[in-house]
């Protein structure tokens, strides 16, 4: 207890000397956190401050709002603000809720702000989108997306402007509230007269282009119209043949596992029978129709089918057949993880030693009918497989083996 003691007494007294402290002493006092501190983690942050890290926090966002504009000591505030954001915990929310999301923006809307204080300020603001949604949202709420696109379009610096794209591209990924609003901000961005600028917009209208098509586009699996789902199910057919593949796919194999945020009770799914069943509804029908997306696009051609195989969509596959809430999420994963079983042999070794002899060859024998024959434990093998199939040119070499055995046989001479 004594010691405890001891411990809030001195970190009492550091906040003391903060708070009665001048400019050039709470600039030393902040030299010394940021060059101690940096890189650290909550626990080690904690270890230091104990809960007076929290409150630190505050009275940097205040000082830092106070005196920006004089610009003194600002490149120090914004490395000290930083060290948190390493360590994020609460301290991204108490940040938000001190107004220091405002206070990053007026910095970039201040004209006389010096360029690495801007730059500065874009990577806190891309940490703070990056932690989540309501970050992004928050931002641009606070007019954020006009105020980077106009630090972007009124920059000389290329560190300045690759940052700040940066962040507006960020700000699109998750962000179906404001993305329209951020297409706009970089299609105005065009009209720059930097040639670098020009590229970089470019180049983020290339992989916003994608973010737009893609995501819309598979939440229409979600459906409960069969000709929704046919009509989604031919416009990903097409798109195939475009640059925007890599990301549809990866997006597809994702889709076989829920995030966590979709993870909710549905209201029709909360009857007794249906009491292991805890995703919502739609979410089971997008697996299912994902799979089952998957299914036709391997077998429409081995470099797709290869894609497929270093996105890891065996293991994907595995675990979807183990989701017993929906049985045709389990019966789609089935039929596309016969297609590769068939087709690779190493699939096929991989799949073997994950369900064990008995469900493998049930699997083998009626893959449409065994999600019916798999058991909780089963399940739960499924669910937790560490399948991990990357090495493509090692799969492709040994299907190449098993059909042309002679062919192997030269290739060793």
């Amino acid at each position: 207890v004594t010691t405890q003691q001891a411990v809030v007494g001195e970190l009492r007294l550091f906040l003391q000397d903060w708070d009665e402290a001048g400019q050039a002493a709470r600039s030393r006092i902040l030299a010394s956190f940021v060059s101690h501190s940096s890189g650290k983690g909550v626990p080690d942050l904690e270890l230091q401050f104990g809960q007076a890290a929290s409150l630190f926090l505050t009275r940097i966002t205040a000082w830092t709002r106070l005196t920006y504009m004089f610009g003194r000591c600002l490149h120090l505030q914004l490395k000290a603000l930083g060290v948190f954001f390493y360590a994020p915990n609460n301290y991204l929310t108490e940040f938000l809720e001190a107004g220091g999301i405002m206070t990053l923006l007026e910095i970039l809307a201040w004209k006389p702000t010096k360029e690495e204080n801007k730059v500065e300020a874009l990577h806190l603001l891309n940490s703070l989108s990056n932690a989540g949604r309501r970050y992004k949202e928050f931002i641009c709420e606070s007019y954020g997306v006009g105020i980077v696109a106009e630090c972007f379009a009124l920059s000389k610096k290329v560190e300045t402007q690759k940052t700040a794209r940066a962040l507006l591209e960020s700000l699109a990924h998750g962000n179906p509230k404001f993305q329209i609003q951020v297409y706009k901000a970089l299609i105005g961005l065009l009209s720059c007269t930097s040639p670098n600028g020009q590229c970089l917009v470019l180049q983020t209208l290339h992989v916003f282009t994608i973010i737009l098509v893609v995501e819309p586009l598979l939440n229409l699996l979600r459906s409960l119209h069969p000709q929704v789902q046919i009509e989604a199910f031919e416009l990903i057919s097409e798109l195939k043949h475009y640059e925007v593949r890599p990301a549809l796919l990866k997006s597809l194999v994702e889709l076989l596992k829920s995030p966590k945020q979709d993870v909710q009770r549905h209201k029709i799914l909360q009857g007794p029978e249906m009491s292991k069943m805890t995703e919502p509804l739609p979410v089971f029908v997008q697996q299912a129709a994902a799979a089952k997306v998957i299914r036709n696009l391997a077998q429409s051609g081995e470099e797709i089918s290869n894609e497929l195989l270093t996105l890891g969509v065996v293991h994907h596959l595995l675990y979807a057949m183990g989701k017993q809430g929906h049985a045709d999420t389990q019966r789609q994963a089935s039929l596309a993880l016969e297609y590769f079983v068939r087709t690779y042999p190493k699939v096929e070794e991989h799949a073997h030693r994950c369900m064990g002899a008995a469900l493998f060859e049930s699997f083998m024998c009626n893959p449409e009918d065994i999600y019916m024959k798999i058991d909780a434990s089963q399940a739960e093998i499924l669910q937790s497989n560490d399948v991990n199939i990357s090495d493509v040119e090692k799969t492709v070499r040994s299907v190449v083996r098993s059909l042309h055995p002679s062919h192997a046989a030269d290739a060793g001479h």
